[in-house]
């Protein structure tokens, strides 16, 4: 990974604590779910103690539902293991203000266990192991994340007093690309386009999409761990800032019956020098370099596989449906959004865009899957079929998992994903779907009991 400026230093949270300006400090890390985790900490103790030393946390937060609650079938931690530590350092690289929190700032951890060795089924281990595998075929990824989400009106409290249901999404209507429909909620998304800003992420644009309240804040391309990294800030500060103005956001892959918001993901591949490793000369077939082509050839090898990585839960299988922009088929194609994996830009800007990720995903893991897909090409030197150029959801190719339980199945079975992230990263994450499909397994849902309760 290159050299970068943080987006704020070190002495610079040294002036701001003097001054008063700073008296918080949050240290996180990302869940299995992509949530952040972590300590909030008086700025100056955080100064003198933690920077240096770094902190604990109970290593059952890589080992427990989504609800939080312990599970069994964990290596890492259990009853039986006592449930202890991990330890959590600091990277400085990460270190931001956080506008939507007064006198707050924030940074990322890696996790360690005491001996040192890295936690290697964190998910941001998870993908550094990915991007050092892929540094040393000479390539760095470059990754966007486009990340949808609906906004409704209700706060978070009453809609859980709600059960969810019956909420007053913010525009009545599809507002996909409509100015007016944005400028019915513009002061909110102003805020978080401008707290972004003021994070030290890059933002592009904000747009409206098709489901009522369904909006996109896009923010600019960088490299892949950065982006993830972003993409948790972003996450989990737009729902901050919905709480404090009164309203609510999901980013669930699939609320209900119209669209669901997808989470489409962008990489393109540097060389050495800084050069798109994609884009091939103008005499190559599409404008793509062989490396371009073995990459892709290797997401079309694993995406079933790895479908797991890239859509984690119960509800993200609903997204999948024909003539819905969210993939069915595991095709490629030219700017062809029917297709799993669509191919765009020329030139220094040619990149693919895996659209089978919605709102819900883990970015660590699904960049993870989209880097170690691509490398199983390139040293498999996989061949690359045609291009789909009609409508893929009809044209026959094989279909993406439907469900939780059929990703989890093929993923536990993989060998490509056993020889890239090895069997404890294969079993933790494997335990993670048979942890979820367990609990709703034995769930009474508000569908079985409309069609139940009086009529069968």
């Amino acid at each position: 990974m290159a050299d970068r400026t943080p987006p704020l230093s070190v002495e610079e949270l040294h002036t701001l604590v003097a001054g008063g300006e700073i008296d918080t400090v949050v240290l996180a890390f990302p869940d299995m779910q992509g949530r952040l985790q972590g300590k909030r900490f008086a700025a100056r103790f955080f100064l003198d103690e933690v920077l240096h030393h770094g902190t604990e946390g109970c290593n059952y937060l890589l080992a427990v539902d989504t609800e939080m609650n312990t599970v069994d079938g964990y290596e890492m931690s259990s009853w039986d293991r006592g449930y202890g530590d991990f330890a959590m350092h600091p990277d400085l690289s990460t270190l931001r203000r956080v506008p939507w929190n007064a006198g707050t700032a924030m940074l990322m951890a890696d996790l360690a266990w005491n001996d040192g060795s890295p936690v290697v089924a964190a998910p941001r281990q998870i993908l550094r192991r990915q991007l050092e595998r892929l540094a040393e075929h000479g390539f760095t990824a470059q990754v966007g994340t486009e990340l949808e989400f609906i906004v409704f009106k209700d706060s978070y409290e009453q809609a859980w007093d709600a059960n969810y249901r019956g909420l007053t999404p913010a525009n009545q209507y599809n507002i996909d690309y409509s100015v007016l429909g944005t400028g019915r909620i513009e002061p909110l998304l102003r805020r978080i386009r401008n707290e972004m800003a003021a994070a030290g992420l890059t933002v592009e644009s904000a747009k409206g999409e098709c489901n009522p309240g369904q909006h996109e804040i896009a923010f600019r391309y960088d490299d892949a761990l950065v982006t993830c990294d972003q993409h948790a800030v972003y996450k989990t500060g737009t729902k901050e800032i919905a709480a404090q103005e009164g309203v609510s956001i999901t980013f669930m892959a699939k609320y209900n019956e119209r669209e669901g918001n997808s989470c489409h993901i962008h990489l393109s591949l540097a060389d050495a020098a800084g050069n798109n490793a994609m884009a091939g000369s103008a005499q190559d077939e599409g404008g793509m370099s062989d490396v371009m082509r073995y990459f892709l050839a290797g997401q079309l090898a694993a995406l079933r596989d790895f479908s797991l990585l890239y859509a984690p839960n119960i509800n993200s299988y609903k997204r999948f449906q024909p003539g819905s922009f969210a993939p069915t088929a595991v095709a490629w194609g030219y700017d062809n959004r029917t297709c799993s994996l669509r191919v765009v830009g020329h030139g220094r800007s040619m990149r693919f865009e895996n659209r089978l990720p919605g709102g819900d995903v883990n970015p660590y893991l699904a960049v993870s899957g989209l880097v170690a897909a691509g490398l199983h090409g390139i040293e498999q030197k996989l061949e690359l079929p045609e291009a789909c150029s009609g409508n893929a959801y009809t044209a026959g190719f094989e279909h993406v998992p439907t469900t939780l339980r059929e990703a989890a199945e093929l993923w536990e079975n993989s060998p490509i994903a056993r020889a890239a992230f090895g069997d404890e990263v294969v079993a933790h994450y494997r335990n993670m779907a048979r942890v979820e499909l367990d609990a709703f397994d034995a769930a009474v849902t508000d569908w079985e009991l409309r069609r139940s309760f009086e009529r069968l």
